[in-house]
């Protein structure tokens, strides 16, 4: 598998940084779309994401991390998204069920990253991807959870 480094730059609030996460989100999500759909070897679909896809702007590391984090991860972020959902996790559109998986894996292993950005960006991409509505389920659900999650953080951004 040919994962360069980030190409962006090394420090994480630079703008360059922001936008190649930005994207690599975006794919995170349509890969673990991908995996969730056909249930394909994860590293076979990351493969193919790498093929197909100019990731020269991209964060490579990033991308990959989450896409295999969340694969891996099914057992613990399923359970606690439920707890904030009247459903199962099954049963949400898949599109939307991409997107709160990856959101809750990085609340949960990219302390690097503010809660508010990973918020916004799944907002931003359920808007793009998904039901004209569907952003205010995927919005109420991951509030919840980054109050849980990330309760310290939370709290001092309300002061």
């Amino acid at each position: 598998m040919s994962e360069s480094k980030n190409t962006a730059g090394k420090d994480p609030s630079n703008k360059s940084v922001a936008k190649a996460r930005g994207k690599s989100r975006r794919l995170a999500m349509q890969a673990i779309y991908q995996w969730q759909m056909t249930g394909d070897n994860i590293s076979d679909i990351k493969q193919q994401f790498f093929d197909e896809n100019n990731m020269a702007k991209l964060d490579t590391a990033f991308f990959s991390e989450m896409v295999s984090g969340v694969a891996s991860s099914i057992s613990e972020l399923d359970p606690l998204l439920e707890k904030y959902m009247s459903r199962t996790v099954e049963s949400v559109d898949p599109v939307e069920r991409s997107i709160l998986r990856l959101a809750t894996y990085e609340f949960i292993n990219r302390l690097d990253v503010p809660y508010r950005v990973v918020l916004n960006e799944a907002v931003t991409i359920t808007k793009e991807f998904c039901a004209e509505n569907s952003h205010t389920f995927v919005n109420a659900v991951l509030d919840k959870v980054a109050k849980e999650i990330r309760h310290i953080e939370v709290q001092s951004r309300k002061s």
